[in-house]
């Protein structure tokens, strides 16, 4: 009998921390845009939209990766709700970063604004109306999703921290394999 799994492949961690590195980017050059309003702030922008592109193709490889490849599951002791309130953040997750690319790329649509993907060509605009209201709308629900998904990130980085220094458990060890396993 094959030995059970205790992290996860050098696929799935690449995947998780490769978008976590392009969330903190999108955070760190939204922050730079807000604070450099004059001309120059317009490239933290292009390039919030072009990694916001990526993070959708990298979503949807994730997700056909993680079809693949099934999650870990938590220790046998974890009680049921707290496997739901794992399952439902990940599904969240997915559901977000998706779909906060989505809105930002209906916005640019509806905009009339075009997406240079790192200058390699235009990227299709979505065939919406062109619409200062309806790109204002799409970026409404832009924002009102980047305030879920840092809720979503407390919760994730709180629940793998409960694991690691309360549970005592090898959660964390499965994501971040430097981390010493524990007996």
């Amino acid at each position: 009998m094959a030995e059970p799994r205790n992290r996860y492949s050098t696929v799935s961690l690449i995947f998780h921390w490769g978008l976590a590195l392009l969330v903190l980017t999108q955070v760190l050059l939204i922050t730079a845009h807000e604070a450099n309003e004059a001309s120059g702030s317009r490239q933290f922008i292009d390039m919030h939209k072009q990694l916001g592109l990526t993070i959708l193709v990298l979503t949807l490889a994730r997700i056909g990766w993680r079809i693949a490849n099934p999650a870990l599951p938590l220790p046998a002791g974890t009680p049921g709700w707290q496997k739901i309130a794992a399952r439902t953040t990940h599904v969240l997750f997915y559901v977000l970063l998706i779909g906060l690319p989505l809105g930002g790329w209906a916005a640019s649509s509806a905009a009339g604004r075009d997406i240079s993907y790192f200058g390699l060509f235009n990227w299709p605009l979505l065939p919406l109306p062109q619409s200062r209201e309806l790109a204002g709308t799409f970026m409404d629900m832009h924002g009102l999703g980047v305030k879920v998904l840092y809720v979503l990130l407390a919760l994730h980085i709180g629940a793998a921290l409960k694991h690691h220094f309360l549970d005592r458990d090898n959660v964390l060890h499965r994501m971040i394999p430097i981390i010493p396993r524990r007996p």
